[in-house]
């Protein structure tokens, strides 16, 4: 089991009483504390999810990128077409 810090953080009622109706009435979390660490967790992945888009779109406009993607797409297209027969 991964250790646990002690923290105090301040933070407004309303998200006060957010958590605790999320994790009482919605069931959302087993604890206030899983909810949060779910919480920090999703928004940590939706930072992660918007800087690879943004990688991907930089790639897309990238010529040597798009080579060497286009030669590997060639390069597989024979075992892509075989592992998606019926």
């Amino acid at each position: 089991m991964p250790t646990k810090t002690k923290r105090t953080y301040n933070i407004s009622e309303e998200s006060v009483a957010t958590v605790k109706r999320l994790v009482d009435t919605y069931h959302i979390a087993p604890s206030q504390d899983a909810l949060i660490e779910y919480a920090i967790s999703e928004l940590a992945r939706r930072v992660r999810d918007e800087h690879d888009a943004l990688l991907w779109s930089e790639a897309a406009n990238d010529p040597d990128f798009r080579v060497e993607s286009e030669t590997l797409e060639a390069l597989f297209a024979e075992d892509d077409r075989r592992a998606w027969q019926p």
